[in-house]
């Protein structure tokens, strides 16, 4: 017997200290970045590496899992302010 009514999967990442859930279990930086209310104009996403790995740029094309995995916490994302030149 199946449950077609079984309610969706929360998934949640963090950007900086706030917590956003969603029904997505992969997000891009565009996405991440929509969900954001006050992001200023033209900054940046930084993806926290976990463990030892170092922390990577995150486009607005590129993707993320959200499933935790073994050993692994959340996904947590760093702004990036924007770069003055000048």
């Amino acid at each position: 017997m199946s449950n077609d009514n079984k309610p969706s999967k929360t998934y949640f990442f963090f950007v900086g200290t706030t917590r956003y859930e969603t029904e997505l279990s992969v997000v891009s930086g565009a996405y991440v970045k929509s969900r954001i209310a006050d992001l200023p104009d033209k900054a940046g996403l930084e993806l926290e590496g976990h463990g030892n790995d170092i922390d990577k740029p995150f486009g607005d094309a590129d993707t993320v899992s959200l499933e935790l995995g073994h050993g692994e916490g959340p996904r947590r994302f760093n702004i990036v302010p924007p770069a003055n030149f000048g």
